[in-house]
């Protein structure tokens, strides 16, 4: 009976293998990916000893162990063992995404995952693959965009370590990002990636306010340079996010008779006035140069509607969140951490 039930459970997991076996595949090749820099990380206590790495870099560790420590003492995100210890990356990038979107509609392309969702993006470790799946997403009709990938969360399941490529961020950016990835860890709700990354966008840039201003004080130019940053960005993705609402109106009133020719050629129109005119934006004069948090969109090279889609999925529902923290809970963080956390099924 036992070896009748064990032949059963293989059968169904053979069965599980080929039925989803492009699933089975990409998860070994991100399994193998993680599972290097696992393996070749170094404790950060032994990095901070070796006189072979410079002071400027021991500064940011010691400083990414202070945001941490900020992120759990006083905003009360989950205790974490992550970026206790430190993978050089060797100025290669960690790795990628490729997001993919319709041409004529803002309705991104997914990667379903078991358990946790669909997914707006698909990750490589691999940049051969990840031309090839660019090139087979295209084919099959889809506009598409590379993005490199600063930093991952396994939501808490395993430690991540710190990143050598993250040590080049100013104080407030590497605050923003620690403080955004140890969000994922504290909740995450499934099949709800847009809620996700605005809502660990949001913690993120108000966990970053908040650790500079305590550190450094408001007058500091680390807090006021972040600050015109975060204000900048905020103007340019509202703007961005007009430009979707443009782009989606337009989209609408395309017919079943349009022909590509005449979808294409409004379609580029709209995103070069989208692109042309964020040359309006400017910084708040908090610093004598303009500090942008995003870098400016070419005219040359104009974006197609994967890039769109990436603002829809991280800062589409930012005023709702600093409606609701500001109305609902007067910018109190504790309880309002605590309103999600029992509002919304996490992991």
């Amino acid at each position: 009976m036992v070896k009748k039930i064990a032949l059963g459970f293989v059968a169904l997991l053979l069965i599980v293998v080929v039925w989803q076996w492009e699933l089975v595949r990409h998860g070994y090749r991100l399994a193998k990916g993680q599972l290097t820099i696992m393996l070749n990380t170094r404790p950060v206590a032994d990095v901070l000893s070796d006189a072979a790495y410079p002071d400027s870099l021991k500064q940011k560790i010691r400083l990414i162990g202070e945001i941490k420590r900020f992120a759990v003492d006083s905003l009360h995100l989950d205790p974490s063992g992550s970026y206790e210890s430190f993978y050089d990356l060797k100025g290669k990038p960690l790795m990628w995404v490729l997001v993919g979107s319709e041409k004529y509609r803002l309705v991104p392309w997914e990667y379903k995952v078991p358990v946790l969702g669909a997914f707006p993006y698909k990750g490589y470790f691999d940049h051969d693959q990840l031309l090839h799946a660019d090139t087979l997403l295209m084919q099959e009709g889809y506009d598409t965009q590379i993005n490199e990938v600063a930093a991952f969360s396994t939501l808490g399941i395993l430690n991540e370590p710190i990143l050598s490529n993250m040590l080049r961020r100013s104080d407030g950016s590497l605050a923003e990002l620690i403080i955004h990835e140890l969000t994922h860890g504290t909740l995450f709700i499934p099949n709800n990636l847009e809620y996700n990354e605005n809502l660990a966008d949001f913690v993120g840039e108000y966990g970053a306010q908040r650790f500079l201003a305590g550190k450094y004080g408001r007058d500091s130019e680390p807090y006021r340079n972040y600050l015109s940053r975060k204000e900048y960005g905020e103007r340019y993705d509202e703007h961005i996010l007009r430009g979707t609402q443009t782009l989606d109106s337009l989209y609408k009133r395309f017919k079943p008779q349009t022909t590509i020719v005449v979808k294409d050629s409004l379609k580029w129109q709209a995103i070069g006035r989208i692109v042309t005119t964020t040359d309006t934006l400017t910084d708040n004069q908090i610093r004598t140069r303009p500090a942008p948090k995003k870098e400016p969109l070419s005219k040359l090279n104009l974006p197609n509607n994967a890039y769109f889609i990436g603002y829809l999925t991280y800062r589409k529902q930012q005023n709702q969140f600093r409606a609701e923290f500001v109305k609902r809970f007067g910018q109190n963080f504790d309880p309002y951490l605590t309103y999600l956390k029992k509002t919304y099924p996490s992991l």
